[in-house]
């Protein structure tokens, strides 16, 4: 006769268990316990509905730990050792709360096994589906906080690893002297980081003033008591901001009425543009975003001239360059990867394709160029 888990009904294991269901059953509890702690880490640097939904979750995390408990009996002791990436994230979590974590965790959720898993049972992995959809919820005004001066800064890197290796490669293939390609380097740096702050900034302060002309004028509301019952041109402004007709003239009529029999105006009366706050949360800050791009175009510019300014030349100092911004770009790569929710080895090698390819480009022409003299 079975053991029935009695927090998932229907779920019945064998008696007598094989080595491999055990180790399997005990890594699941290690999982769901370790993603617990890490839930409640997270909760720990937060405060209303977000710590109560992070609470929330842990608490499911533990009634899946209790389906192995169940499962296992005394093979549950002693208790699995959670795994090192857990242990990484609760410290992660605790010291910082970061949206990392949070990414990592919605990353997990997505690759959970248990709908292939017959000891699992479909609650659960249905639960596991949900969770993945909650912790993106969680992320999601993180995600949108951070992408306008982290765009500019993941932007400004990649350009300066790419551009500047490109730069180095095809120098270096036209035959000139170190020398030259260091400064050729240096200069593309330099000229660089100037232009990617001067493009961001430029691009952020543009965004926010595109956003500003769809907010409502400051004039609008003060000019509402004054309106015509009779012909309501407010419904116009609902409509316009898209309103169905019918509840655009209910709406401007309680609006009006108001207006005219209290002698105030509702502070919404005028609406403001859809996602006002979350957008220019997305679009970021203008000087945050040049001078975000213009240090990490620099940071990143600088890795393909490291051998030079050690005293390495032609091939050697080529083949280190290129070996350094190749680690460099799967880094950054990845990193978006994981922020995103995506995987970060395919993000990590799409950029250093990419990178790599343009770099083979510009060598190839550099190899043109010195076989007509021009070098």
């Amino acid at each position: 006769m079975g053991l029935r888990d009695e927090t998932y009904p229907g779920r019945v294991s064998t008696q007598t268990p094989s080595r491999s269901d055990v180790s399997r059953w005990r890594r699941h509890l290690a999982d769901e316990r370790g993603t617990a702690a890490v839930m409640r880490s997270l909760a720990d640097r937060r405060a209303g509905e977000e710590r109560r939904i992070l609470l929330q979750l842990a608490e499911a995390e533990e009634r899946h730990a209790s389906h192995w408990v169940h499962l296992l009996g005394e093979r549950a002791t002693p208790d699995p050792a959670p795994s090192l990436q857990h242990r990484l994230w609760a410290g992660l979590a605790s010291r910082f709360g970061s949206l990392f974590v949070l990414a990592l965790l919605q990353r997990e959720k997505g690759n959970t096994s248990y709908a292939a898993d017959t000891d699992a049972s479909a609650a659960m992995a249905a639960d596991e589906i949900i969770h993945e959809e909650v912790l993106r919820g969680l992320a999601a005004r993180g995600r949108a906080q951070l992408s306008g001066n982290f765009r500019a800064a993941v932007f400004g890197a990649n350009d300066g690893l790419v551009s500047n290796l490109a730069l180095v490669m095809g120098m270096s293939a036209t035959g000139v002297g170190s020398g030259v390609v260091l400064a050729a380097g240096m200069a593309g740096l330099l000229a660089g980081a100037l232009s990617m702050a001067a493009g961001e900034y430029i691009s952020v302060r543009s965004a926010r003033e595109l956003l500003a002309a769809s907010q409502p004028g400051a004039e609008a509301q003060d000019a509402l008591r004054h309106l015509d019952l009779d012909v309501n041109d407010l419904e116009l402004v609902y409509r316009a901001r898209g309103m169905e007709l019918e509840d655009a003239r209910a709406r401007a009529g309680d609006v009006l009425r108001a207006a005219h029999r209290d002698g105030g105006v509702p502070a919404d009366a005028v609406p403001a543009a859809e996602a006002d706050v979350d957008e220019h949360e997305a679009v970021g800050n203008a000087w945050g975003a040049a001078i975000s791009s213009f240090f990490f175009f620099a940071s990143g510019a600088l890795i393909p001239v490291l051998p030079y300014l050690f005293g390495l030349t032609a091939t050697s100092a080529l083949l280190v360059a290129a070996v350094l911004v190749g680690l460099a770009l799967l880094l950054t790569g990845g990193v978006v990867g994981l922020l995103s929710g995506a995987s970060p080895l395919r993000r990590g090698v799409r950029q250093l394709l990419i990178g790599y390819g343009a770099a083979a480009v510009t060598y190839l022409l550099g190899l043109a160029f010195g076989a007509t003299g021009i070098g």
